[in-house]
């Protein structure tokens, strides 16, 4: 069984050809209107003309009835003088030919004798009974009037006129609106085409844009530069484009991190239990091996939740239970649950809270605040302090944690809340840091509509101060 072969119209093609009928539609109905409008307009011009010719007859007809003295016999006049005066209204009307009839419909007089005429026998009968009427054939047409005095209808006059030279005009006007026509649908289907040539141009450039994208060949300029509709997609594409680079860009080096920060708890594991098969009866490197694998297992299993964490928040709509809290609830509760890790690195937290409602997700406010506080825990000295505040600026509600140690450098303050970056690894190993708190810190931040940023210290201070800050909903009174 053979597949027919499906005919395909490019995009090209069916709008040229629907632009083409909307132009001959619009050409011919233009036509239309304006052949009609001179049709109309000669038809009232030759009924006024006629009209004006049959009122001037009557009136010749009176005065020439009105000299002649015969009162009363107005059919025996017009019996004995209708040729007469069928030739006098003929050489009054410029030599067109004129019939005279009585009120009976028989002829009584014609201005040109010798002259065909038509046959006007149905027409006649309208004419009789006092109407005007018309009748055309070819570009003759003949004009039936009743002649009506004050003692009623005496006669009908007849006339006869050339409707030649009205249907030159007409033809040629046709003739002229039809080369006016086709000139116009040509030219107007010329540009048609081309413009549209232009827009299928542009839409296979961002075709091509597309399939470049998506062979992961990305954009390093837009591909369309036009101000309108195409122009504002082509720069959505090409904004697209740099987002999905930057956003794999972001990946790879998320995978690359991720790998290279597993893998040295993993070797430092492995290391370790390499030698507890080397030296089972050690009981000081039993410890210590149980100790370090400890640290290093209990680092990567946080490693893994906050990549899970993250991931989850770059991946799906993260869900949050936006509630009304009192920002001190949260904040003593996270400095109460690390006050003991806090004395065991021989450091000491102290707060400073005034009221502040906000409308947030309390499990992430408590996963804010903990970060921060273990912060500075982990990179303060020992003797040192966590100072935890909290008060309301404006329609803000200002959260500070400062600690007093090792500090920040500024050229790294920039990558502070990239994903695995530490000031310090060695520290961060012998602390447990996974570089991930702070990103997901940020991220956590952002979602409940605050902000978070470095405070720069005094210059006779030392150690680092991170400013949280959410809008309030109820401004609260001062202490």
């Amino acid at each position: 069984m053979t597949r027919r072969k499906r005919v395909h119209f490019s995009l090209r093609w069916r709008f040229s050809i629907g632009l083409a009928a909307i132009l001959i539609l619009i050409v011919f109905t233009l036509s239309l209107f304006v052949l009609r409008g001179i049709e109309q307009n000669q038809k009232s011009r030759v009924e006024s003309d006629l009209k004006q010719r049959s009122e001037l007859a009557s009136l010749r007809l009176r005065q020439s009835y009105l000299s002649s003295g015969l009162i009363d016999d107005v059919d025996g006049f017009l019996r004995r003088r209708g040729p007469e005066l069928a030739g006098d209204l003929g050489n009054l009307l410029g030599g067109s030919q004129v019939m005279l009839y009585d009120k009976n419909g028989d002829e009584i007089g014609n201005s040109l004798p010798l002259s065909t005429t038509q046959d006007i026998d149905e027409i006649m009968a309208y004419a009789v009974q006092g109407k005007t009427v018309y009748q055309q054939s070819g570009d003759s047409l003949v004009y039936l009037s009743p002649i009506v005095w004050s003692v009623g209808q005496v006669g009908i006059v007849q006339f006869q006129y050339s409707l030649k030279s009205d249907q030159a005009f007409y033809s040629s006007i046709k003739n002229l609106l039809r080369n006016i026509g086709l000139s116009a649908l040509a030219l107007s289907f010329l540009i048609g085409f081309i413009y549209v040539q232009r827009v299928i141009t542009s839409l296979r450039r961002l075709r091509a844009a597309a399939d470049q994208i998506r062979d992961g060949q990305f954009l390093q300029e837009s591909p369309v530069r036009r101000r309108d509709e195409l122009g504002e997609l082509s720069e959505g594409i090409s904004y697209m484009s740099r987002e999905i680079e930057q956003s794999f860009a972001r990946q790879k080096q998320f995978i690359g991190n991720v790998s290279h920060e597993f893998k040295t708890p993993l070797t430092s594991i492995i290391a370790y239990s390499d030698l507890l098969d080397m030296y089972r009866d050690d009981p000081e490197l039993l410890e210590e091996a149980r100790m370090n694998i400890r640290r290093e297992a209990d680092r990567l299993l946080e490693m893994v939740e906050k990549v899970l964490h993250l991931s989850a928040m770059e991946q799906y709509e993260f869900n949050l239970n936006a509630e009304r809290i009192d920002v001190q609830e949260p904040l003593e509760e996270a400095c109460s649950r690390l006050r003991g890790k806090a004395v065991t690195f021989d450091l000491s937290i102290e707060t400073d809270f005034k009221p502040a409602i906000i409308r947030a997700d309390r499990e992430s406010l408590m996963h804010i605040f903990l970060n921060l506080i273990d912060n500075g825990i982990k990179y303060n000295v020992p003797g040192g302090t966590v100072h935890v505040a909290c008060r309301t600026e404006g329609d803000r509600a200002i959260i500070s944690f400062r600690d007093t140690g090792i500090g920040i450098p500024q050229e790294a303050r920039a990558k502070l809340f990239e994903p695995f970056f530490t000031v310090s690894k060695d520290r961060a190993r012998l602390t447990g840091g996974t570089g991930l708190g702070l990103s997901l810190v940020k991220r956590l931040v952002e979602l409940q509509q605050g902000s978070i940023t470095i405070a720069a210290p005094a210059s006779n201070e030392q150690g680092t101060a991170f400013i949280v800050a959410f809008p309030i909903v109820v401004k609260s009174l001062q202490a």
